[in-house]
């Protein structure tokens, strides 16, 4: 079974009284992500002259795919904000559209979502290129591991939302990422793309190819097994927040790398960083320097264990990283304000 076939029955569960996750078997409605900037429409339930209640067929439908509109949209993109602001996009297009002639209202979603997403990556690609400093996508609250039972399926999932191949993704041509998400994260047939883009499907086929060689060549290979990874982070993490530079240098491999992206406005390195010891160096600058009433929490983001650094209850960074042969390959760290609003706080 492809990925695609993921997206249906998806909602999500409130875990505490702060956090959601998604999860598989409902068609309730998702909770918005961000209640000071409300972005999605509620069931709307009517009450008839005899006190009967409906609800709008139309919602329901847009509903049951916000997940997978959300997944295309911020595989394109890199944005949560970004990809929000498509998805609404989508409603008010399917909510004003002549619904009678949509038969099958999934692929008419996912074709509106596909191409409003192209169009904003082709307004956005400017901004990026004159990015201060490093980029990095904005941190996307995934729960695979425990959303997904097929280990197969839960590992494309989180390869395609990865923060490794997002980056990569950056350097595609908007159409060449579109059609990489539409058959790599989510399976659909090349004639069904070719449709959704008004492309021949030889076309399709061509960008199809160009684009999966051009990310098989440039994104690096890391291990994936979540329990080595949480494992190794909670040493890093912990011989980093207490100052061990020999802890560090004994779990960096020689080669590992930094990333950070502060966006010009949060503190982290304008160039990445590369070698053990100048990336462990860093980190032990940052631990001496400290950060006020700081608290840490493990979450599940991009596909893969990260540790979110909270000041003050709100967050501050968000730090992850990736392995190769049982050591740290690549540090990755968010300290761009604008990039953390997504994230929950504590009360």
């Amino acid at each position: 079974m492809r990925v695609g076939a993921l997206t249906y029955g998806i909602r999500r569960q409130l875990v505490s009284n702060r956090y959601w996750r998604v999860v598989l078997g409902s068609n309730k409605p998702a909770p918005a992500r961000r209640p000071c900037r409300p972005r999605r429409l509620d069931t709307v339930e009517l009450v008839g002259w005899d006190g009967t209640v409906t609800t709008d067929i139309a919602t329901d439908v847009f509903e049951q795919h916000r997940p997978l509109l959300m997944g295309v949209a911020y595989r394109m993109l890199g944005r949560v904000a970004d990809a929000e602001d498509v998805v609404q996009e989508a409603w008010l297009r399917w909510s004003g559209a002549d619904r009678s002639d949509v038969r099958e209202p999934r692929g008419y979603l996912v074709r509106v979502t596909t191409r409003l997403a192209i169009d904003r990556l082709r307004q956005v690609q400017s901004r990026n290129e004159a990015y201060p400093g490093p980029w990095l996508p904005e941190p996307y609250i995934t729960d695979y591991e425990n959303t997904v039972p097929d280990a197969a399926e839960r590992a494309v999932l989180a390869d395609t939302v990865s923060l490794a191949v997002l980056v990569v993704l950056e350097s595609l041509s908007p159409l060449e990422r579109a059609v990489f998400v539409l058959r790599e994260a989510f399976g659909y047939p090349y004639a069904e793309i070719a449709a959704m883009l008004d492309r021949a499907e030889p076309a399709v086929r061509q960008l199809a190819g160009r684009a999966r060689k051009h990310v098989d060549e440039r994104r690096p290979r890391y291990e994936v097994d979540p329990a080595e990874r949480r494992e190794l982070t909670e040493r890093f993490l912990a011989a980093a927040a207490g100052g061990d530079l020999e802890g560090l240098m004994s779990l960096l491999a020689p080669d590992a790398r930094l990333v950070g992206d502060g966006g010009g406005v949060g503190k982290a390195p304008v160039r990445v960083l590369e070698t053990a010891d100048k990336v462990g160096r860093f980190l032990h600058g940052i631990a001496d320097k400290g950060l006020p009433d700081v608290s840490f929490r493990f979450m599940e983001i991009n596909g893969a264990i990260a540790v979110v650094i909270l000041s003050a209850g709100k967050p501050d960074s968000v730090f992850q990283i990736d392995i190769a042969d049982g050591r740290v390959q690549c540090v990755y760290i968010m300290r761009n304000p604008e990039k953390l609003l997504a994230l929950p706080v504590d009360e």
